[in-house]
């Protein structure tokens, strides 16, 4: 075959299992009905922890499910049901509620932990392609995750099944997330380390300029003065500020240049004579991630940061926001 015709034939080959896997989970979606909302209030009911717990592949797709709900304000964590009868069971406490997943409903590691289970009368839900399996016929609630064919064109190694699974695991996890009311900030406590962290916890205060390097004068300053102050301090702009530190308008390097189209005398032309006055302003508090937004949607790359009073307290520009690795 020639390399033409083999990268077409893998290409279809790879079209038709995501249409295989789209069209199961389209079909899930009239099974979003009462026993999911039944799965769902269980979950919010648990005072200890969600314990997800599958075996092989269901497994690994249960080590995301746990990870997705953990993250998203259900607490929760995988336990292999293996290792559940050789010591980890102690894990599990009569507050805790159990996700077991089992494409067949008859996984022999999860049916010979069933009895503990049942003895901590714990609530059940089971994730199962065959609802009236031993499996699901223990259940307090079950999730029908059936499929009409794998992917796999032999029709055994769970491909289109795993992917069920997982949707719904995703459909249960942000089902919780909103009814649990969890915000963005509750999100990036879970998740204080790398990028996703770092823009949803770094506030303004965290990354603004302070005290000198602050590049500020008055209204009655000279023209030249005030580019020698934006030289000096190199964030591309300067505040100017009445005599008591309030916020009266800014001067930035894009006024300089529409400035000098005019025939001026910079010695003899005041800041309050070229400011901007009534300027974007940030404050302290808010989150570096929403300035990145202002300052995209304003086309604009500083900010000058002011407190309740309108006095100023910081400054900051796009480097600033590069640099904390926000942007």
């Amino acid at each position: 075959m020639s390399e033409d015709k083999t990268k077409t034939s893998l290409a279809a080959r790879g079209r038709r299992v995501l249409n295989i896997e789209a069209r199961a989970i389209e079909a899930m979606i009239p099974r979003i009905d009462d026993n999911f909302a039944a799965a769902c209030r269980l979950c919010m009911a648990t005072v200890g922890r969600v314990i997800v717990t599958g075996m092989g592949k269901s497994g690994h797709i249960g080590g995301k499910i746990a990870a997705t709900l953990a993250s998203t304000g259900t607490p929760a964590f995988f336990i292999h049901p293996g290792e559940a009868g050789h010591g980890d069971l102690g894990m599990i406490t009569p507050k805790d509620s159990v996700i077991a997943i089992s494409n067949s409903g008859e996984t022999a590691e999860i049916i010979t932990i069933l009895p503990l289970l049942k003895r901590l009368d714990l609530p059940l839900i089971t994730m199962t392609g065959q609802p009236k399996s031993t499996l699901g016929s223990a259940s307090t609630v079950v999730l029908d995750t059936s499929v009409q064919e794998e992917a796999c064109p032999l029709n055994l190694d769970p491909t289109a099944s795993t992917t069920t699974a997982l949707a719904m695991g995703d459909a249960l996890a942000v089902a919780l997330l909103e009814n649990r009311g969890f915000t963005a900030e509750d999100f990036a406590l879970s998740h204080p380390g790398g990028a996703l962290g770092r823009r949803l916890l770094l506030k303004v205060g965290d990354l603004m300029h302070t005290g000198d390097e602050i590049p500020r004068v008055e209204a009655t300053t000279s023209l030249a003065d005030g580019l020698t102050e934006m030289s000096r301090k190199g964030l591309g702009m300067t505040a100017i500020v009445t005599p008591d530190g309030r916020l009266a308008g800014i001067f930035t390097d894009g006024d300089l240049r529409r400035t000098l189209d005019r025939p001026i005398d910079i010695h003899a032309t005041t800041m309050a004579d070229v400011m901007t006055p009534d300027s974007k302003t940030a404050r302290p508090e808010q989150l570096a991630a929403e300035i990145v937004r202002i300052l995209e949607t304003q086309k604009i790359t500083s900010l000058l940061v002011v407190d309740h009073r309108n006095t100023l307290v910081g400054a900051l520009n796009v480097h600033d926001l590069l640099r904390a690795g926000v942007m």
